[in-house]
Order: C-alpha cells, then structure tokens, then sequence
C-alpha cells in the first residue's frame, strides 16, 4: 500500500495549470509519430473536471471544428500534456456543461468574469498624474483646517 501512494505522488505534476469549467483554454500535447515529435495545440471550453486533484484527475475540453463538436478529454497530470494555457476566464452557475452539447445561439454564451484587481489598477493609470497630486493637496489641507 505504502508502495502505491509513493508511486502516485511522484506521477503528480509539481505546478498543474489552475482553470475551472467555463474557462477556454489552449492545451498543448506533445504527439509522437515514428521517431518524430510534436506539440499540438487543441484549443476550446473547458466542460467538465473530474476525479479531484489525484492522478486521476481528468478535464474535458470542447470546440467546434468545421460545424462538427470535437471532444477531448485529457488527464490534468499526464506527462504528453506540457501545458494548459487559460486563454479566458468565465463565471458558470454550474461545475458541469454538458448542456453545451445541444445549446445553440445565446444559451452558449458564458459571462466573462471580472477582475477587479484590474479595474482598479486601469481606473488609477486612467487618472492623471496632476490630478492625483492636486487632490493629495486638498486633502492634507482639509486634515490642516480641522486640527
């Protein structure tokens, strides 16, 4: 028993790639054909996360190729998938999205999720310089009249 959790532990992947169902990501998967080798990049909705965060651990990724749904599911911790690249970040209700597979039109779309970190970062690089210090001075003179 001891034998198969150190086996486990040491198939886990020190950092995996941190995304959540509604995400689109792109997943780079290293192909081997004859002696050559190759990345390919398969890029959609992630669907569905399954089995935790073990070995097991499986993610299903969908996209629309030529008009026809294209499913793959990969293992978070495989050695063929070099990276999971978040090219959006989404809010979903749900952790599944099977419905996806007969939605059409607007039911597909997914709400795009909102940093607020950066908001905040944009609206302080949108203030002016001179506008900042001139209030600054308002201020330290207001917090001077008080006293």
């Amino acid at each position: 028993m001891a034998n198969t959790d150190a086996f486990m532990k040491a198939q886990l992947k020190a950092d995996p790639a941190t995304f959540r169902s509604g995400d689109v990501v792109k997943v780079h998967q290293r192909i081997k054909e004859g002696e050559k080798e190759r990345t390919q990049i398969f890029e959609g909705l992630v669907i569905a996360r399954k089995h935790g965060k073990g070995v097991n651990a499986t993610f299903t990724v969908r996209k629309i190729a030529a008009g026809v749904g294209v499913e793959k599911t990969y293992l978070v911790h495989s050695p063929l998938v070099e990276k999971v690249e978040v090219v959006k970040e989404t809010k979903t209700r749900r952790n599944k999205l099977y419905f996806v597979r007969d939605a059409k039109g607007k039911k597909l779309k997914t709400k795009k999720k909102i940093d607020i970190a950066a908001v905040q970062h944009k609206e302080m690089e949108a203030v002016p310089q001179e506008e900042m210090i001139a209030e600054a001075e308002v201020e330290v003179s207001a917090e001077e009249v008080k006293n």
